[in-house]
C-alpha cells in the first residue's frame, strides 16, 4: 500500500492538504471524493520516507513522553513554529525509536496534515490519550495547554512507576540470591553428602531421596532447564495477553488482600486523572470515558468503564454505573455524583486523582513492607527443607551407632 499526498478543496471551498494510504492512485481519488473533496493534485509520496517507520529501540517511557509534551508546549508558546519545534525535539530526543517518529510527524505536518493526525500514525510511540488531547487542543485553539496537561499526566505516571520499581528492588534481589543459593546447594553440596552416605551404607529417608532426585536432575539434565524455563515464560506471557489470561490475572489482582487495595486505588487514580484531563480539554464525556477505558491495565476496570460509557449513552449519570460495577471505592462514585450535581465534575475528578495518588504511594509502601518478610520466611522454609534433607541421614546414622 502506497502513501499519496494530495491537495483538494472541501465543501466550504477551502483548500486542504494531506496524505492517504491506498493501493493505487485511482483508489485514493475515489476515497477522497467519497469524503466530499475535489482533488486538485495527488502524487505518490517518497516510499523511502514512509517505510522507515520501524526502528530499533524500546518504546518511550512515560518520562520520555512527559519531556516531549512539556518541551513542545514551552517551545511553541515561545512563538517557535511547529516545524522548528519538532526539529528541535527530534534532535534532543535520546530514544531512537521516538526520534524517528518525531521526524516523521514533522514530515507529515509539513505536508499539511494536522499535528494530532500525524501523531496518530504512530500508535506504538504516542498513546491514544496524547492524540486525543492534541486533537482537542487543536479544535479549541489551546494546543499548548493540552500538551502541558499531558506532561503533568505522564510525569505522575512516571513517578508512580518509579516508586513501584524502587520498592521491588529489594524483594527481587533477595529472591535471586536465594534461588542461587538453592541451586548451589542442589548442584554441589547435596551430591557430596549423598556420596558420603552411600559409602557408609546409610539408609536414606524419603525427604532426602526427593532432594537427591532434584539434585540429580539439575546436575545431569541442566541443559534442559533453561529452555524449559524460557518456554514456560513465553507460554505464560502469551496466555497472559489472551482474554482468558487477562481475566484470570485481573481477578487475582482484585482478590489478593493487599494487592486488591493497590489495584483499586491505582485504577481510581488513573481513571480520575485521565478523565479530568480529557474533559478539561473539551473532549465529550462519552468519548473521554471510551479513551480512559483503553488506558486501563486491568481488563475488569476496562470492561467496567465500557459499560459506564454505554449507560451514559442512554442518559444514566456516570456515578450510577461506577457504583454498580463494584470495582471502585465508594469515595469515587460519591465524589463523581457531587460533581454531576454541582456541575464541577472536572474539579471533583482532580481532587480524587490527588487523593488516590497519595493513597497509591502509601499502598505500595505497605505492600512492600509486608512482602519483604514474607519472601524471607518462604525462602527460609525452602532452605530449611534442604538442610533438613541433608541432616536427616546423619541423624539416622548417629541413631544406628548408638544402637551398636
Amino acid at each position: 500500500m502506497a502513501s499519496w499526498g494530495y491537495v483538494a478543496i472541501d465543501k466550504s471551498g477551502k483548500e486542504v492538504k494531506g496524505s492517504r494510504e491506498a493501493d493505487s492512485k485511482e483508489q485514493a481519488v475515489r476515497e477522497l471524493k467519497g469524503q466530499g473533496l475535489i482533488v486538485l493534485e495527488i502524487t505518490e509520496q517518497n516510499v523511502l520516507t514512509r517505510d522507515i517507520r520501524f526502528d530499533f529501540g524500546g518504546r518511550p517511557t512515560p518520562r520520555d513522553l512527559a519531556v516531549f509534551s512539556r518541551q513542545f508546549a514551552s517551545i511553541t508558546r515561545a512563538g517557535v513554529t511547529m516545524i522548528h519545534t519538532l526539529n528541535m525535539l527530534a534532535e534532543q530526543t535520546e530514544n531512537a525509536r521516538m526520534r524517528k517518529a518525531i521526524q516523521l510527524v514533522r514530515a507529515d505536518v509539513e505536508k499539511g496534515e494536522s499535528f494530532s493526525d500525524s501523531l496518530a500514525r504512530h500508535p506504538k510511540i504516542f498513546p491514544g490519550l496524547l492524540v486525543q488531547m492534541a486533537r482537542a487542543g487543536e479544535v479549541s485553539g489551546s494546543l499548548e495547554t493540552a500538551m502541558e496537561r499531558m506532561a503533568v499526566q505522564f510525569e505522575r505516571s512516571a513517578k508512580t512507576q518509579a516508586l513501584i520499581k524502587k520498592a521491588m528492588i529489594y524483594p527481587i534481589l533477595v529472591a535471586l540470591v536465594a534461588v542461587a543459593v538453592i541451586i548451589a546447594m542442589l548442584a554441589f553440596v547435596v551430591p557430596r553428602y549423598m556420596e558420603m552416605f552411600e559409602n557408609l551404607g546409610a539408609e536414606l529417608p524419603g525427604i532426602t531421596l526427593f532432594v537427591v532426585s532434584m539434585s540429580g536432575f539439575i546436575t545431569g539434565r541442566w541443559y534442559l532447564i533453561i529452555p524449559a524455563v524460557g518456554a514456560a515464560a513465553a507460554a505464560l506471557k502469551v496466555w497472559g495477553k489472551s482474554s482468558q489470561g487477562q481475566h484470570v490475572t485481573g481477578r487475582i489482582a482484585l482478590k489478593l488482600p493487599m494487592v486488591k487495595n493497590l489495584s483499586m486505588k491505582s485504577a481510581s487514580s488513573q481513571m480520575a486523572r485521565t478523565l479530568s484531563t480529557l474533559l478539561t480539554a473539551g473532549v465529550p464525556l462519552v468519548e473521554a470515558v471510551d479513551i480512559v477505558a483503553d488506558t486501563m491495565s486491568n481488563i475488569w476496570f476496562k470492561e467496567a468503564l465500557r459499560e459506564v460509557r454505554e449507560q451514559i449513552l442512554i442518559g444514566v449519570p456516570m456515578s450510577q454505573p461506577l457504583q454498580s460495577s463494584g470495582l471502585f471505592p465508594p469515595m469515587v462514585y460519591h465524589m463523581v455524583r457531587v460533581g454531576e450535581e454541582s456541575g464541577s465534575i472536572e474539579e471533583m475528578l482532580d481532587k480524587l486523582a490527588d487523593y488516590y495518588e497519595e493513597e497509591v504511594e502509601i499502598a505500595v509502601q505497605a505492600l512492600m513492607a509486608a512482602l519483604e518478610p514474607a519472601i524471607i520466611i518462604v525462602l527460609a522454609c525452602i532452605v530449611g527443607f534442604l538442610i533438613g534433607a541433608v541432616m536427616a541421614p546423619m541423624v539416622n546414622l548417629y541413631e544406628a551407632l548408638d544402637n551398636l
